[in-house]
């Protein structure tokens, strides 16, 4: 069973994406993250959807790809240029070892079940340099009572959970861990920060965590 499928339902959003979207404004923990990257750094946004990330972080003069698996959000990053664009899977890296000082995934690689995240990771921890930074999100299991008092759902396997909720991500698999759950998924990895937030949504936990590659 095929289980990293959101792009499918992102890929429609991007194409109608309206000029005043919150998904084209940089995250507070990237910007603050970015301060401390050196001049012209290579980073990588993992899922770069339509570049908030990616535009905004080029414009402050690093060598960035935006990769994602969703072509009507790589066409508007090239619409404004300045950013390499690599249609792939996130499991699945066309790039060489340790191709990257820096990786930026925001709210992208627990959209699937356990295999394809372990994948994503091992990726990750593949392309990244020793000693470099990841900046990413994960799905926190204090969401899971919200999203099922919301919706209808089931779990397909360990963590991953489908709701039906017609017109959202939620009908595709997303992965929810605790905390001890995330550091074991993150072998080869030192952390250096971890939060659990709410997004804008009451109960939306997620995960933001600082890593560095050992």
């Amino acid at each position: 069973m095929k289980t990293d499928t959101a792009d499918q339902h992102w890929n429609d959003q991007w194409a109608g994406i309206a000029p005043d979207s919150k998904w084209l404004i940089p995250e507070p923990d990237v910007t603050t993250w970015a301060k401390g990257l050196a001049a012209g750094a290579r980073i990588l946004d993992l899922g770069a959807g339509v570049g908030r990330h990616a535009l905004w972080l080029a414009g402050q003069g690093f060598n960035v790809t935006a990769l994602d698996s969703a072509p009507d959000g790589l066409a508007q990053i090239d619409k404004t240029g300045g950013v390499k664009t690599v249609l792939a899977r996130m499991d699945a890296l066309p790039f060489p070892d340790q191709a990257f000082d820096h990786i930026l995934s925001w709210n992208v690689i627990y959209h699937g079940d356990e295999d394809v995240l372990l994948r994503t990771i091992a990726e990750i921890r593949r392309v990244l340099r020793p000693g470099g930074s990841y900046l990413g999100t994960m799905l926190s299991k204090r969401r899971l009572p919200h999203e099922k008092a919301a919706y209808q759902g089931r779990e397909i396997s360990r963590n991953s959970w489908v709701f039906d909720a017609p017109g959202t991500d939620k009908m595709h698999p997303h992965y929810f861990c605790s905390a001890a759950e995330l550091l074991a998924l993150f072998s080869g990895f030192e952390l250096l920060g971890l939060k659990d937030l709410e997004h804008e949504t009451p109960g939306s936990f997620h995960w933001h965590m600082i890593m560095e590659r050992l």
